[in-house]
């Protein structure tokens, strides 16, 4: 999981950093530096590479503006940021399930494949793995796509996915559940079998 840089935490956490952007809005930076990098893979990630510019430039520039009514109860800002990006990348869902039923055709993921070997070494059987399961995606509900990405790609919490969608523990975890099980019958898998460590998460 990905979060603040080491020696980031001498400038407070997150809730202190907006506190302090009020006043300071010089500091909203030091979020920009420890999670542009995370919002922008997760964007690329589901929309590809020019969009994710986009998508990561106008989170920041979202969360900044309405800053003043973040929630200071939360000391880490990482599951409202991805909230906000979800909102973005959401309206361009139709890029989104464009790019997924092209991945599901050719079986071709130039996301994927720009970051090298370091992420999949063997390159053959994630490439054909990847057609049927960019197809299983795109055929999921925004709301249930949402939840899984979060998790898978993002890395987030049960907890955090709920803070980031403003929706309850048990959505999640319905949602989830009914994710899962839909991607597991297009791939093949029996969706009765739920053999899940991140179900107790």
């Amino acid at each position: 999981m990905s979060g603040p840089p080491p020696g980031a935490a001498r400038d407070g956490n997150d809730a202190e950093v907006v506190a302090r952007s009020l006043e300071q809005p010089e500091l909203f930076a030091l979020l920009y530096d420890r999670y542009a990098s995370d919002i922008h893979r997760y964007a690329a990630r589901r929309l590809g590479d020019g969009a994710a510019d986009d998508i990561a430039a106008d989170t920041f520039l979202a969360a900044f503006r309405i800053r003043s009514r973040y929630d200071l109860t939360r000391a880490n800002a990482r599951p409202w940021l991805y909230g906000i990006a979800g909102n973005l990348i959401g309206k361009q869902r139709r890029t989104e399930v464009r790019a997924l039923k092209a991945l599901a055709r050719t079986g071709s993921d130039p996301v994927a494949a720009s970051w090298g070997d370091s992420w999949v070494e063997d390159t053959d059987s994630r490439i054909a793995a990847q057609g049927p399961l960019a197809g299983a995606l795109a055929a999921l509900s925004a709301g249930d796509r949402n939840v899984l990405l979060l998790v898978a790609w993002a890395d987030l919490t049960y907890q955090e996915v709920a803070e980031a969608l403003d929706i309850p523990v048990g959505t999640v975890r319905s949602r989830l559940n009914r994710a899962r099980r839909k991607v597991r019958s297009a791939l093949g898998a029996d969706p009765a079998f739920v053999n899940d460590a991140a179900e107790v998460a």
